[in-house]
């Protein structure tokens, strides 16, 4: 089942909307809800877009058949067409209810680092902010039945183009994405470049006093046994540092488990848009990475260490990450993003970021209501983060209300 806004089939117009119509650069907006039967003209779209790795057709499927199954998503994925129907862009999204309102968001919620539609880029280039405005509100009015469009954690621009739907932002994200940029055939070089030599001295000294306990290796999961086996050693980190620091665990629902597993493994002959890691010291599992991979970009989505490894005190974490970065090097990847929130790792590796923004689009008098209830709690937030004082105290108060309930669906 689809909805159509198609200005072909609207009611006579005057002279001067009528040009205006006619010079924007799209013809028809149409949203559905069927992901399969996007999957060739998405994949095609993907080829040559603007897309980052969230939006990519071998991420959203098996978020959508697994966390989104399991929390009962209502998915909306909406068609921008030029006058052949060819695809100009894709925003794939997903409604939610909150305190009354019915608003529509990019899929991935948290999982996601970069929220984004996908762009061909002549089609991004051309749109300015009173294009983007029209198109969002035909975005609305395809969907049916919402308050607004929320679009958070949004890159201002994406492979040097301005993303349209940005130009339309209240504010900055809470925070923002930590980034590298990859020397092909260079991780030493890369480093060398990006972190400080008191930074490098520090890292040099935790990797020689790391190898003191064997030999070690970073290991790629690949077949299914050795996926599970990372999984397993992945969440099991998870499990143990989320009851140290007293609160519930984000990846102890079994969709989580689920949908690694699903990117992980991927379709058959495709590379799949999640990748497992482990460093294994004597084969067993010290510190575990997750990264979504599209083009030429890697993302890191999560990673952990064995809190009770007696390699604990040497970093096995930031070993790891180093030796990832060294390896995307030498697969001639050109970027390495860290994902969004602050640590202390991050500032250490990274040279450089990429500021997020919120786009909080309302269509009617309560989307309107909730979009500036919204944008004020973001803007808290952001205030928040800024302070280091202030983020300590804060996590301390989350802390203890999330020990008396249990996290409520959709909070952000």
């Amino acid at each position: 089942m689809s909805v159509v806004a198609d200005r072909a089939s609207s009611p006579p117009a005057t002279p001067a909307s009528r040009r205006e119509a006619e010079a924007r650069p799209w013809s028809r907006v149409q949203a559905g809800s069927d992901l399969a039967a996007l999957e060739a003209d998405w994949r095609a779209l993907e080829a040559d877009a603007l897309v980052t790795p969230y939006q990519a057709y071998d991420w959203v499927r098996p978020f959508a058949a697994t966390i989104g199954r399991a929390e009962g998503m209502e998915f909306r994925f909406v068609r921008i067409e030029d006058s052949q129907g060819d695809l100009l862009a894709l925003f794939p999204l997903v409604i939610t209810r909150r305190l009354g309102t019915r608003f529509a968001e990019f899929i991935g919620g948290k999982h996601a680092n970069y929220h984004m539609a996908i762009y061909r880029p002549g089609f991004a280039e051309a749109l300015d902010a009173t294009a983007a405005q029209q198109l969002l509100q035909e975005i609305g009015a395809a969907i049916g039945s919402i308050d607004a469009l929320f679009l958070i954690n949004q890159p201002t621009t994406w492979q040097g183009i301005a993303n349209p739907a940005a130009m339309l932002a209240a504010g900055q994200s809470p925070s923002r994405a930590y980034k590298l940029a990859l020397t092909p055939g260079d991780g030493e070089g890369t480093l060398r470049r990006s972190m400080s030599k008191h930074a490098r001295k520090k890292m040099t000294t935790k990797r020689n006093r790391f190898a003191e306990y064997g030999p070690s290796e970073l290991l790629r999961a690949r077949s299914e046994a050795e996926i599970e086996r990372i999984l397993d050693a992945f969440l099991a980190q998870k499990a143990a540092r989320f009851a140290q620091m007293g609160v519930p665990n984000p990846f102890a629902a079994p969709a989580i488990r689920s949908f690694l597993r699903e990117g992980a493994i991927g379709q058959p002959g495709r590379q799949p848009a999640i990748e497992l890691y482990s460093l294994d010291l004597s084969g067993r599992s010290v510190a575990t990475y997750v990264g979504a991979v599209q083009g030429k970009r890697f993302s890191g989505m999560a990673t952990s260490f064995d809190l009770l490894s007696e390699t604990a005190r040497t970093s096995p974490g930031e070993i790891l990450l180093v030796e990832l970065i060294k390896h995307k090097c030498q697969a001639g990847l050109t970027m390495f993003d860290l994902g969004v929130g602050e640590a202390r790792y991050k500032t250490t590796i990274c040279d450089d970021s990429d500021e997020l923004v919120d786009t909080f689009f309302p269509l009617t008098a309560r989307g309107r209501a909730y979009a500036h209830y919204s944008q004020a709690k973001r803007a808290l937030k952001r205030r928040i983060k800024a302070s280091p004082l202030a983020l300590k105290m804060a996590q301390r108060v989350l802390g203890l209300l999330k020990r008396r309930r249990p996290q409520a669906d959709g909070e952000d």
